[in-house]
């Protein structure tokens, strides 16, 4: 169950692009700790952890432990951040976006030259890095492919060249898979629920924003 921020159910509205994460907290925060109650069994047993539970995790954390490549965190962050600032900032065009994704896709391929030289498991800030810089590779590869995608603009994806919001072919939720190998993106689709979940509160039909 995903609340606050994660969740991104945008209970105020047209006035933000998403929610405010105190009231998401309040309201639904309350809803999973109800949910919670009615599912779960005081004292009730839980299924075994599969033996090898966390090797993953822990093979990524020596691999980048370890890493001995030519190049260091810190430049190729910079070659994430320049190429995510000048390809998918806040207005975009298609023509943008698609470099974007060609840049992003070239970088990927050059991630894995990446170099740590603090070997240490104590306050090993070159580590952290690296696995931050890791994890926002993943997050910047799908965002550039979502936004090429999405021909339209709705809420903060604000494309020039698909200036208007498209309900017809766009109401809908985008998912996205990373192939962790090769850095490609597929995505599909889920709908969007815009009816209430009882009769005593009415739909909110979206509205268009505007400042």
């Amino acid at each position: 169950m995903a609340v606050g921020e994660a969740a991104c159910v945008s209970v105020h509205g047209a006035n933000r692009l998403g929610s405010n994460s105190l009231i998401d907290l309040v309201v639904f925060g309350r809803a999973v700790g109800l949910r919670c109650g009615e599912r779960l069994k005081a004292n009730a047993s839980q299924a075994s952890l599969p033996k090898n539970a966390g090797e993953d995790h822990l093979a990524r954390f020596d691999r980048f432990r370890n890493a001995k490549g030519p190049v260091p965190t810190a430049k190729l962050r910079e070659k994430m951040q320049r190429t995510m600032q000048e390809t998918c900032a806040v207005y975009r065009t298609g023509e943008v976006l698609n470099e974007g994704v060609a840049r992003m896709a070239a970088l990927w391929k050059e991630a894995p030259d990446v170099s740590v030289t603090d070997r240490s498991l104590i306050w090993n800030t070159d580590l952290v890095e690296t696995l931050e810089f890791d994890n926002l590779m993943a997050q910047a590869v799908v965002t550039v492919g979502g936004a090429a995608n999405r021909t339209e603009s709705r809420g903060a994806h604000a494309r020039e060249d698909f200036p208007d919001r498209d309900d017809v072919n766009w109401m809908k939720h985008t998912l996205a898979w990373l192939d962790a190998d090769s850095g490609a993106v597929r995505i599909d689709y889920r709908p969007v629920h815009s009816n209430t979940m009882t009769n005593d509160v009415e739909p909110i039909p979206p509205k268009k924003r505007v400042y």
